[in-house]
């Protein structure tokens, strides 16, 4: 494809263009909810990464939307991580894929072959999760956008909440840190290619295997780490009533992602993660570079899993052993002060 043909690179591109947290929470709050039905296990007001409708007493419906501009110059690559991205939120949920429908965004000006393109790549991602595509929507509009609505099943009874870990609990990441502030390096001609390549990887490889090796093992809670960051996941995570402890060094962070923070090639979505986020962390000793590593909003991220103290080595090693560089990162503790303290040496609890 000629660089004339390329999708040009939006200044808000992956999960760099979600609203931010505050703004978005300040908008949920105020709309009608309605008479509650208890069968929605799971809704907005939760603030977990789908919704679970229980149709059975052993089955629900799993369902979640996401769409965003191009955060890679190649439309068959922007496909494959737009769609991963999407059927995330089922696997952080503890589902299993079924359906998805496309969701486009396409000037009529440009090439369809872009767009042929983007929905091959998402296409063999769903393909890849087990699922169907079965149908979508599209408008014409003045750029490029394209994400999935997809819907998954899960036994009610074995769902993952965002909000349900406890003390105790050990802290899993299954993927390595760092994609927004790449891709941002990326956009500026910074980025050296082998370093954008893992970045590609990373956000094109589904959680599915993450997921399925979850289950076999005590998992408390789960989401997956996105546009809100590392931090502003775990904020959720400990939903105002648990407190944890992450130890920096065992973060997993992609290469050059902490050299592109000390050049300040950081975007304007890690800021407004601090800047929610920032007031509940207190750092100790951890340098700027891996602080904007821990804000950086991720575009199609990892699980990160809350998981039973006596199941949460064995987890990380299987984990480790299918290819993943899943780490234990930390753990829950009782509500303390300080709700996330993130230092960088190892502490008698066990981290």
């Amino acid at each position: 494809m000629s660089n004339e043909e390329k999708i040009v690179f939006c200044t808000g591109g992956g999960c760099t263009a979600k609203l931010g947290a505050g703004v978005l929470s300040r908008i949920l709050e105020k709309l009608p909810r309605g008479e509650k039905d208890p069968n929605l296990l799971i809704g907005y007001d939760s603030r977990d990464d789908a919704a679970v409708y229980r149709i059975a007493d052993d089955l629900a419906l799993v369902q979640t939307v996401d769409f965003f501009p191009p955060m890679v110059d190649d439309p068959y690559t922007f496909g494959q991580i737009a769609a991963a991205n999407a059927l995330s939120d089922v696997y952080a949920m503890g589902g299993e894929v079924k359906t998805a429908l496309n969701l486009v965004c396409f000037p009529e000006s440009m090439d369809l072959n872009i767009l042929g393109e983007i929905l091959r790549g998402g296409a063999e991602k769903v393909a890849e999760a087990g699922g169907m595509l079965a149908g979508g929507h599209s408008i014409a509009d003045n750029g490029v956008k394209y994400g999935l609505s997809v819907t998954g099943l899960v036994d009610p009874h074995r769902m993952y909440a965002n909000d349900t870990g406890c003390p105790g609990d050990r802290l899993i990441l299954t993927k390595a840190l760092g994609v927004g502030l790449l891709c941002t390096a990326n956009r500026v001609g910074e980025a050296a290619p082998e370093h954008m390549a893992a970045a590609i990887a990373s956000m094109t490889t589904l959680n599915k295997t993450a997921a399925e090796i979850s289950r076999r093992y005590e998992v408390h809670a789960a989401t997956d780490v996105t546009g809100f960051s590392f931090l502003g996941h775990l904020h959720e995570m400990m939903g105002g009533r648990l407190s944890c402890r992450v130890d920096a060094r065992a973060v997993p962070v992609l290469p050059g992602a902490e050299k592109a923070a000390d050049d300040f090639l950081y975007t304007a979505a890690g800021q407004r993660n601090r800047n929610h986020t920032g007031p509940f962390v207190r750092f100790e000793q951890v340098s700027f570079a891996m602080e904007e590593v821990l804000f950086d909003p991720q575009t199609s991220g990892g699980l990160l899993l809350a998981v039973a103290l006596q199941d949460a080595a064995a987890l990380e090693q299987e984990l480790q052993a299918a290819g993943l560089p899943a780490r234990i990162v930390g753990e829950i503790l009782p509500r303390q002060e300080v709700e996330i303290t993130v230092c960088s040496e190892r502490k008698e609890t066990g981290l």
